[in-house]
């Protein structure tokens, strides 16, 4: 029954994370391990000794804790170590020197621990998805985009990709003829990613150069077929 009551104290906090953008779920089931490991080793000084099975999907998880068998007299690390007539209660065949594997309740450890898990995967999580943010734009610079106008301010304006992601469309960079509303979609060129203090930044521009030739190409794509035609013609030093 603890541990039933466990899963739905931390419920909320799974699916949180389960359905993050930009995070596939190898890497989540990895920070979400690595934050449990965090905790544990901040309790007890180390989490070598322990097993840390997620499944973000159902938001269940087990944590296994090994310990050594040692004589009553010889126990000094009740977190490394097991008393050989506490390890017999679980198993009368129990020897010293053998190992002990049993499971711990994560909602034992108190609520602390659950608040300190959750900060742990939130700064986790947060620089997941800023660096996911900054590589996903860093390889679309010079890249024509669609995305939502959401808000509009006098210096700038915020725009939403299919994703939710914040791009920025600066006044200087709009045309001076622009008129957008909320809930309109604008394209414009990726011109640049700023990251300032790991907080990446997608600029966009509707004055760019490289906007205006690559709304060209996008409308007149002979074009690009007609340099390439003259390249083979050059190659092959024939006439055309």
């Amino acid at each position: 029954m603890a541990k039933k009551e466990e899963t739905i104290s931390l419920i909320d906090t799974f699916s949180e994370f389960k359905e993050l953008k930009n995070i596939d779920r190898t890497t989540m089931v990895s920070v979400l391990e690595e934050s449990f490991r965090s905790v544990i080793a901040k309790m007890f000084g180390t989490d070598e000794n322990y097993d840390v099975i997620v499944n973000p999907d159902k938001g269940d998880f087990e944590i296994w804790r090994n310990r050594e068998v040692v004589a009553d007299e010889d126990l000094t690390n009740p977190n490394m170590q097991i008393s050989l007539t506490e390890a017999q209660k679980i198993d009368a065949s129990y020897e010293v020197g053998e190992e002990v594997t049993d499971e711990v309740i994560f909602a034992k450890f108190g609520r602390r621990a659950i608040l300190n898990l959750r900060q742990t995967l939130a700064s986790k999580i947060l620089e997941l998805e800023k660096d996911s943010l900054y590589n996903k734009y860093i390889d679309r610079v010079g890249t024509v985009i669609s995305a939502e106008v959401y808000q509009i301010w006098k210096k700038e304006m915020l725009l939403l990709d299919d994703e939710g992601n914040e791009l920025l469309l600066p006044k200087t960079e709009q045309i001076p003829s622009d008129f957008y509303r909320k809930g309109e979609t604008a394209r414009a060129v990726v011109a640049r990613v700023d990251n300032k203090n790991n907080n990446p930044k997608i600029i966009l521009s509707r004055t760019s150069p490289v906007f205006l030739q690559r709304l060209f190409e996008m409308e007149v794509p002979e074009i690009n077929d007609v340099d390439h035609d003259q390249e083979d013609c050059a190659h092959s030093r024939r006439t055309c």
